[in-house]
C-alpha cells in the first residue's frame, strides 16, 4: 500500500475507507451504465477529501503526494473511474498550489477548493493538436483586464460535473502553438456544448465527452507562469505518479481476488498445490516491483516539494528528485512500464481464476479491472512515450544500470 507514514492519518484513513465502501457498492452500476460515480464523488466531498492536498491554513489537510497516491490506489481497487477522477482532480490542485499561492486570486481559489470542495477538471486536449498537450490551437485574448477563450476539446473527463476547469491556450493570438498559458475558469463562467459521447471499453464512469468550451473572465484567472514549466515541473510528474497509484490499485484488487481463488482451491484439495499458485507468484512480483518504483519517486518528490504546506523540504538535488531530461525519461518510463505491468498482472489474475474471473457477477470477477486498466496504455499512448523517451535516452551520457 502506498502511503506517507509521516502524514497525520488520524481520521483520514477512516474517511477514505468510507468512500471506498461507497465506490465499491456502486462500481458495477457505474460501469454498466457508463455514468458518473455521483455517490462516490459526493462521499469524497462529504469527507473533505477533494481539498486534502491544500495547506491546513487554507482549509485543507496539507497531504503529501504519497498520501494522495495511496488513497488513489485504495479507490482504484474499488472503482477505477472514481479513482481516476480523484487523481485527475488532485493533479490540477497540485498545479494551483505549486504556482498560484503567491497570487491573491489563486490563493483564494485554493481556499475555495478546500472549503467548498470544488471538483477541478482539466482541458488540455484540443482538436488539431494530435493529442500533444504541449501544443494549442486556440488563443486567449486579453483586453481591458478581461480575457475571452474558445476551445474545441475532444475529451474533457467528467466535464459535465466539474466545478472548475484549468484550460490551456496559446498566450495570445500571435503566440506560437507551444507558447501556452493555463487559465482557471469556474463552471459558472463558461458555456459548454457537447460535441461527442462517451461509450468506451473501460473507465466508463469518467464520462470523458467532447465539448466546445467558451469562457470569459478577469486576467487574474490566468496563472502567472509558463505552461511549459507547469507541465514539466508539476502536471506531468504528478500525473504519472498518481495515475500509477490508480492503476496499481486496480491490479492489486484483481490479484487479491486471484489469491482468494487459489486459497479456496487449496482448502478444497488439502495437500495439493493449486495450478494457479505459480501465476500468483508472478502477479505478486509485478505488484511488488511497481510498488518499489512508485514509492521511491513519491518519497523523493515529497522530500523536495512542500506544495504550499509548512512541511520542511530539501533541494531537489538533496532529495534525489531528477531534473531536466533525466526527470522526463524517468517519469515516462514509470508510466510506460507500470501501465503494461498492471495489464499483465490483471491478465495473470484472470488466468488464475479462469471462467470465474471471466464471468461478471462472481466474487472472482476481474473483467472490469481488465477493461479499466487497458486505458493505462492509451492515456498518452505508450508508443509515443517509448519513441520520445528513446530519443531522449540517446542524448543522455549518464551510466545505465548502476545500483
Amino acid at each position: 500500500m502506498l502511503h506517507d507514514p509521516a502524514f497525520p492519518a488520524a481520521g483520514v484513513n477512516d474517511a477514505v475507507e468510507r468512500v471506498v465502501a461507497v465506490a465499491a457498492a456502486h462500481a458495477d452500476a457505474v460501469d454498466r451504465d457508463g455514468r458518473f460515480p455521483a455517490e462516490a464523488v459526493a462521499a469524497l466531498r462529504a469527507e473533505g477529501l477533494l481539498g486534502m492536498m491544500v495547506p491546513v491554513e487554507l482549509g485543507g489537510f496539507g497531504a503529501t503526494m504519497a498520501t494522495i497516491a495511496g488513497h488513489a490506489q485504495r479507490l482504484g481497487g474499488a472503482c477505477g473511474s472514481t479513482a481516476m477522477i480523484f487523481a485527475m482532480h488532485q493533479i490540477q490542485v497540485a498545479c494551483v498550489l505549486e504556482y498560484g499561492l503567491d497570487h491573491d486570486w489563486y490563493r483564494d481559489l485554493a481556499r475555495r477548493i478546500a472549503v467548498d470542495q470544488m471538483l477541478v477538471a482539466s482541458i488540455t486536449s484540443e482538436v488539431g493538436t494530435g493529442g500533444d498537450m504541449r501544443s494549442s490551437v486556440c488563443a486567449i485574448e486579453v483586453a481591458d483586464g478581461r480575457f475571452t477563450l474558445t476551445k474545441q476539446a475532444p475529451t474533457v473527463s467528467y466535464g459535465a460535473y466539474a466545478d472548475l476547469f484549468l484550460v490551456t491556450a496559446r498566450a495570445g493570438p500571435d503566440a506560437a502553438r507551444s507558447n501556452q498559458v493555463l487559465v482557471a475558469v469556474p463552471a459558472a463562467e463558461c458555456t459548454m456544448t457537447s460535441t461527442s459521447g462517451w461509450d468506451p471499453l473501460g473507465m466508463r464512469g469518467t464520462c470523458s465527452t467532447g465539448f466546445t468550451f467558451a469562457s470569459s473572465g478577469t486576467a487574474d484567472q490566468i496563472l502567472p507562469a509558463d505552461f511549459a514549466d507547469i507541465a514539466a515541473e508539476t502536471m506531468t510528474p504528478v500525473s504519472h505518479m498518481l495515475w500509477a497509484g490508480v492503476w496499481t490499485g486496480i491490479a492489486a484488487d484483481a490479484v487479491s481476488r486471484a489469491r482468494t481463488f487459489v486459497r479456496a482451491q487449496a482448502r478444497s484439495q488439502p495437500g495439493t498445490i493449486p495450478p494457479g499458485a505459480g501465476r500468483l507468484m508472478k502477479a505478486v512480483g509485478l505488484l511488488e516491483s511497481m510498488h518499489g518504483r512508485i514509492a521511491d519517486l513519491l518519497a523523493r518528490y515529497d522530500a523536495s516539494h512542500a506544495l504550499g504546506s509548512d512541511r520542511v523540504v530539501v533541494s531537489e538535488d538533496e532529495a534525489g528528485w531528477p531534473s531536466g531530461m533525466v526527470r522526463a525519461t524517468t517519469l515516462n518510463m514509470l508510466k510506460h512500464d507500470v501501465s503494461e505491468m498492471c495489464h499483465e498482472a490483471v491478465l495473470q489474475a484472470m488466468r488464475i481464476c479462469g471462467m470465474a474471473g471471466y464471468k461478471n457477477g462472481t466474487e472472482y470477477s476481474v473483467g472490469r479491472n481488465l477493461r479499466d486498466v487497458l486505458s493505462a496504455q492509451l492515456m498518452i499512448n505508450n508508443d509515443r512515450i517509448a519513441t520520445n523517451t528513446g530519443a531522449m535516452l540517446l542524448a543522455q551520457r549518464s551510466a545505465l544500470g548502476r545500483l
